[in-house]
């Protein structure tokens, strides 16, 4: 599947960035890295964008689309005591790749580079269009957010996402939502409870009338949950003092087809119920607003609302990489991802034709002694590779006809 040579070069680079420590926020250093080692490897240009996302180009000899392949360069914190093994070593054992990241996903990122590198090499970048490479930030926090400079700069026209589907083919995803439900008491002395009104109890009247809404359910995606993730009075703490306002975050797992609107509204007509039992009764629902600095100084900032998508899988930018994994030995189920990822802004914001493709099982990541698999590292890289060559050659007649289903 791949030469020796090819093989240890993406082992090697998945060790070396997983050496690099790269927090949310802190993915300077390898990104440094990023460039430097695309640049000692024949790419043709090498973009770092205002937010600290970097991009590698391959450029075809023709035209033709533009193929972007999408892998976050920032990890979730290692807390190194609960660890066997140093999280930052990149150790080798049982042919597993160790430390924080290698899954979820500088593993899928190293095996896009050099994926690129040996597709430039094996076709002496003759072929149609152009391949990028993204290695994004901020995705741990903030799905999709930073990569709308991505596609706004590359103006991509299939997008590949590397996040872990355990080497399945993924055209769609449920997608996440942070929502912010507000009740509004009134204070008192605790002795004297009945001259207040105390927002946790109305917060509870409101969370409970919540819980027997009905979930609603897509036959492939599953449900779209609604769960208490937190819940906190003011003034805290309290101290011989009925609680004037309460705050609750929902996390709210979407399906495709939801709008802002359409997940709000069943809270919202709720809360005017309750309001018409209760006069006294003062609630808000709104979105959780985030804003997060980058490394080069930049601010991202939006709500928290995170679209899912899904293609149909008889599209012809979803077979053509299917046929092509399956004639270079792989078996890639058609399947989706039960995660949120980038392909929120990719796919389900701008509608760009998107599919999922990544070593490793969703479960590995986030976990204490996180590794990759070897095996799915180097299939991993012969995949990309091989939708390099499926997505290059379609044509743009077939594009625009395209739609999110």
């Amino acid at each position: 599947m791949l030469s020796e040579k090819r093989k240890q070069k993406v082992i090697a680079l998945c060790q070396s960035l997983v050496r690099l420590k790269s927090y949310s926020g802190e993915e300077n250093l390898v990104a440094d890295y990023i460039k430097t080692y695309a640049e000692q490897n024949d790419f043709d240009d090498v973009i770092i964008d205002e937010y600290g996302n970097i991009m590698l180009i391959i450029e075809g000899n023709e035209e033709g689309p533009t193929i972007l392949f999408d892998g976050h360069i920032d990890t979730v914190p290692a807390l190194e005591d609960q660890w066997s093994v140093n999280p930052f070593s990149g150790e080798i054992k049982d042919q597993k790749v160790f430390g924080r990241g290698t899954s979820d996903m500088k593993g899928a990122v190293s095996a896009m580079i050099v994926a690129g590198i040996n597709f430039a090499e094996d076709t002496a970048k003759s072929f149609p269009g152009r391949v990028v490479i993204s290695c994004s930030v901020h995705e741990e926090c903030f799905e999709g957010v930073a990569t709308r400079q991505v596609s706004k700069m590359m103006k991509p026209d299939y997008v590949v996402i590397g996040e872990a589907t355990n080497l399945k083919l993924n055209r769609g995803q449920r997608g996440r939502a942070e929502i912010i439900l507000e009740t509004i008491g009134k204070p008192a002395h605790s002795s004297n409870p009945e001259k207040g009104i105390n927002a946790v109890y109305q917060m509870v009247k409101l969370v409970s009338a919540i819980r027997e809404l009905p979930v609603i359910t897509h036959e492939m995606m599953g449900k779209g949950i609604l769960e208490l993730t937190d819940i906190k009075s003011y003034p805290y703490p309290g101290a011989s003092v009925v609680p004037s306002s309460c705050r609750v975050t929902l996390d709210r797992r979407l399906l495709v087809g939801e709008t802002k609107e359409s997940v709000l509204a069943p809270i919202k007509s709720l809360i005017a119920q309750l309001q018409l039992e209760d006069p006294e009764f003062k609630a808000t629902v709104s979105y959780a607003k985030g804003e997060e600095q980058c490394y080069t100084g930049a601010v991202i900032s939006d709500e928290r609302y995170f679209p899912g998508w899904l293609f149909n899988d008889q599209e012809e930018f979803v077979q053509r990489p299917y046929k092509e994994l399956v004639s270079i030995g792989l078996s890639p189920e058609l399947s989706h991802y039960s995660f949120c990822t980038n392909g929120s802004h990719f796919a389900g914001e701008a509608g760009i034709p998107t599919i999922g493709f990544g070593p490793s099982p969703e479960s590995l990541a986030h976990i204490n002694d996180e590794y990759i698999e070897i095996d799915q590292l180097v299939k991993a890289t012969a995949g990309y590779a091989s939708i390099m060559t499926a997505l290059s050659t379609l044509e743009f007649k077939e594009k625009e006809s395209i739609k999110n289903v």
